[in-house]
């Protein structure tokens, strides 16, 4: 696969402040100017001041310009326009109006985090304390590992991403949710059938289970509201997860243990229905994880000026 990861996300927030301060205590760091890096993706998010929360740009990495000149004739064949030149080609997904940045970028380079040990029934692999309740520093995501976006034409928005930019798909929520990925992990966006087009979240790898715990622990101190869901597994993808909510409404992921699809390797996606389709273990999701609080009020904005 020519594409290879998720390069950054653009949010937009009607107060700057606010939110930049949230994403600083979820452990990205502040590189200015409302600027945040992972710990391996680099600059990965950036906060733009909009009047109502939404998805401004996703950023997707590909090897060179061949791939570049290939999605610019994929999407000329489905009629959407874009600008492109031999390192990065912009386009606007018709449904949602999300800007998608295909650009020219180095692959990531994770760097290696050793296992951790886990004991269970006759297996010692640690003596001593756990490692997960040892730790003291703050946690701090690797990557940025998929966007959700609900669309109200689900299979428009999944033709853009898949027939045009050549993402792959993985898994589907039945007829309401499409896994897409442009990278070995099992998605890197999920499109959703809903009544406006909206951010429902971003999701950020940590090293483990523990990290995700630990991280929503923090982020919870003092500030209770934060919380959505969590913690969980989900089935689709496999990941651990715990959801969190920014001051502008949309949900935040820390994740780990996502599936991983090797490029060459053969993949059939499945269809997940009822609760599979959203997780496997772990509370049930509150109905404001479905259809967020501000759903009415994204509604009622949706042709306000956009800044």
């Amino acid at each position: 696969m020519s594409l290879h990861r998720l390069t950054s996300v653009t949010i937009g927030v009607p107060d700057l402040d606010a939110t930049t301060a949230y994403y600083d205590a979820f452990g990205l760091e502040h590189r200015g100017g409302n600027v945040f890096a992972s710990r391996d993706g680099g600059e990965q998010l950036r906060l733009v001041r909009t009047p109502t929360r939404r998805l401004v740009e996703i950023g997707i990495g590909v090897d060179d310009a061949d791939d570049i000149a290939r999605i610019a004739t994929n999407l000329e064949r489905l009629g959407v326009p874009r600008d492109f030149d031999a390192h990065a080609l912009r386009a606007t997904e018709p449904i949602t109006e999300v800007v998608v940045r295909v650009e020219v970028a180095p692959r990531i380079v994770a760097q290696p985090v050793p296992a951790t040990p886990y004991n269970g029934p006759g297996r010692v692999e640690r003596s001593g304390r756990a490692p997960g309740v040892l730790r003291a520093g703050a946690v701090r995501p690797k990557k940025l590992g998929h966007v959700v976006i609900g669309t109200t034409n689900l299979h428009a928005t999944t033709g853009f991403f898949t027939d045009g930019i050549g993402f792959r798909i993985s898994d589907y929520i039945g007829d309401k949710g499409a896994f897409m990925r442009c990278s070995v992990d099992h998605h890197n966006v999920l499109a959703m059938a809903a009544p406006v087009a909206f951010l429902h979240h971003t999701s950020w790898q940590v090293d483990d289970i523990d990290e995700v715990g630990r991280g929503a622990t923090a982020m919870l101190e003092n500030h209770p509201e934060r919380h959505v869901w969590g913690l969980g597994r989900h089935h689709a993808g496999s990941n651990f997860f715990w959801y969190l909510k920014d001051p502008a409404g949309n949900f935040s992921e820390y994740y780990s243990d996502m599936d991983c699809i090797p490029e060459d390797e053969i993949w059939e996606p499945e269809v997940w229905k009822g609760a599979e389709g959203l997780f496997n273990w772990g509370p049930p999701p509150p109905p404001s994880f479905l259809h967020p609080e501000d759903l009415a009020e994204l509604m009622n904005g949706r042709h306000a000026p956009r800044s």
